[in-house]
């Protein structure tokens, strides 16, 4: 146990250190700390191009900003570290600005990266466990590299959910033993939602230009919904894995996360691509393409849009605010065409998907641990589960590892029961659901509530999300699926989703886009301590 506090003790005091030492090198360029609040990426792009700026004074007011919100003032603990190198990044990108060397929109861009995803450089790889405190790989997982490339920054690792919420059940999501809670910018007692807890709070506070997640199922749009941003999940296969703390290969996937549909689509452009580690990637590079291009207000025009009416939930002020979003799509020229019954024939789905991941979890953590330095002496899921239970006052003090203990007991992955359950789930998921709806009412894409409002955070009774979410589906099958923030309930941010078919990302992004800009709906978070003191911007 005080190995464990002596690590985490360590970790934090370099993240906190590193930005003190950022901030007496930059303190005189610095902007205020509100300077970068709500800036798209555009607008940075603008300042740094007229010279107004620098990418050091950008990368310097984030790190000040993290500094007040995330570390003092509200305490969001949306951040576990910073990258010591960051300030150092910054000047050699306005070095290469300088002599005309521009490496594309992103160039001087600060972005954080949620911390199961490896990233070159002293910080560790966690994935919010104290079992990998040690995993200091010095490896840039490819869709870093490829970020790096573009020209961002690598601003910090993010907090998340514990194991990307793969732990237990009785869960609390945007906990973990490194990071803490992550609390909800929005109302400090609510959730921020999970995985990417994290990511998402640090998007919505301006605590980088934009945020990347992981998904299996629901873990970028969740948080993007509820904590006001815009998510997106790729189609599986447009970004690489390679490099990323897993859960399952049939689904896993990596997004962008921001504050708007602009801002993602930027960054998505960055992430595709095709890595010869990864085989589902083997055709992002003949499908990738510039998803900020061909945004436009009037795309929706003539588009015919399936509407879930039977997956809406139960929150009648979540179906009201979803009614606005459907007269916003009608404006903006899009053909809504009501789908009832869209359940019917999928039953047996969720075991099936379960199965999946129970199965592909100890495969592929298995596999992703025997690449990591050995220093880090959990090098299987079983030697996670006993460091767990030797070290249950820092790691199992709010739920169980359940969940871990049922992968453990998986036979592997050439099980007929796994096979015949992949296959089962992937059919169910897409062809006999997205595919089929939008084939059978001639539709173009599906839409519905993302999530419903956040929930008080309980970390003695775990989450207790109740509502709608259209995640599973396209997360199953790997479609491309976004969520784009349609109004308030309480003054707690609901998104739209919507779902289009494989490789259908670039019209997911338009239409998000055509939605946003008839619906304005986003409004910055105002850190009140409890939803209930929350000014509702829509006046519900």
């Amino acid at each position: 146990m005080r190995t464990v506090a002596l690590a985490l003790a360590a970790l934090t005091l370099t993240s906190i250190g590193a930005m003190s030492a950022a901030q007496s090198a930059a303190e005189a360029k610095s902007p205020r700390i509100d300077a970068v609040q709500e800036r798209s990426i555009a607008q940075l792009s603008a300042l740094l191009a007229s010279g107004e700026t620098s990418s050091e004074a950008l990368t310097q007011a984030y790190l000040d900003r993290i500094k007040t919100i995330d570390r003092t003032g509200p305490r969001l603990n949306s951040v576990i570290a910073v990258m010591p190198g960051a300030i150092e990044e910054a000047r050699i990108l306005d070095a290469e600005r300088k002599a005309g060397a521009l490496r594309g929109p992103l160039h001087g861009i600060p972005i954080l990266i949620k911390d199961n995803i490896e990233a070159q450089g002293p910080v560790p790889t966690t994935a919010g466990s104290t079992a990998l405190l040690a995993n200091v790989t010095e490896r840039d997982a490819p869709l870093v590299a490829r970020l790096r490339a573009a020209g961002a920054i690598i601003l910090g690792k993010t907090n998340l959910s514990q194991w990307a919420n793969i732990r237990s059940n009785d869960s609390v999501s945007g906990w973990s033993s490194i990071g803490g809670l992550v609390k909800n910018p929005y109302a400090l007692d609510r959730n921020a939602c999970g995985s990417s807890s994290g990511s998402g709070a640090a998007a919505a506070a301006s605590l980088a230009a934009a945020t990347i997640g992981t998904e299996t199922d629901g873990s970028i749009i969740c948080p993007a919904s509820i904590n006001g941003l815009v998510g997106f999940k790729p189609t599986l296969g447009l970004v690489s894995r390679t490099h990323v703390v897993p859960i399952s290969h049939s689904q896993d996937t990596a997004g962008p996360m921001a504050r708007s549909v602009t801002d993602a689509a930027l960054v998505l452009t960055a992430l595709a691509g095709s890595d010869p580690a990864d085989p589902a990637t083997a055709e992002a590079d003949a499908r990738k393409t510039d998803y900020a291009a061909g945004l436009s207000p009037d795309y929706l025009r003539g588009v015919r849009i399936g509407v879930l009416k039977d997956r809406t939930g139960g929150n009648a002020r979540v179906q009201a605010v979803f009614a606005g979003a459907l007269d916003q799509l009608a404006a903006a020229g899009a053909e809504l065409v009501e789908i009832e019954d869209s359940r019917t024939g999928l039953e047996g789905l969720g075991e099936a998907e379960f199965k999946v991941l129970m199965v592909e979890l100890k495969a592929d953590l298995n596999a992703y641990l025997a690449t990591t330095p050995p220093e880090v002496t959990a090098r299987t899921l079983k030697d996670v589960i006993a460091f767990n239970a030797a070290n249950a006052a820092t790691e199992l003090a709010w739920f169980d590892q359940s969940l871990f203990d049922l992968a453990e007991s998986q036979k592997g992955l050439d099980d007929p029961e796994y096979t015949e359950a992949l296959a089962k789930s992937k059919r169910l998921a897409g062809a006999e659901d997205i595919d089929k709806l939008m084939k059978t009412h001639d539709v173009r894409f599906l839409v519905g509530p993302s999530n419903a409002p956040a929930w008080v955070s309980d970390l003695v009774n775990g989450d207790h999300s109740v509502g709608p979410s259209q995640s599973q589906m396209p997360a199953v099958a790997g479609y491309p699926h976004i969520t784009v923030p349609m109004g308030y309930v309480a003054g707690l941010p609901v998104g739209l989703s919507i779902i289009g078919g494989k490789w259908q990302d670039h019209d997911v992004i338009k239409a998000g886009y055509a939605f946003e800009q008839t619906s304005k709906a986003r409004v910055a978070p105002g850190y009140s301590p409890r939803a209930e003191a929350v000014a509702n911007p829509i006046g519900q």
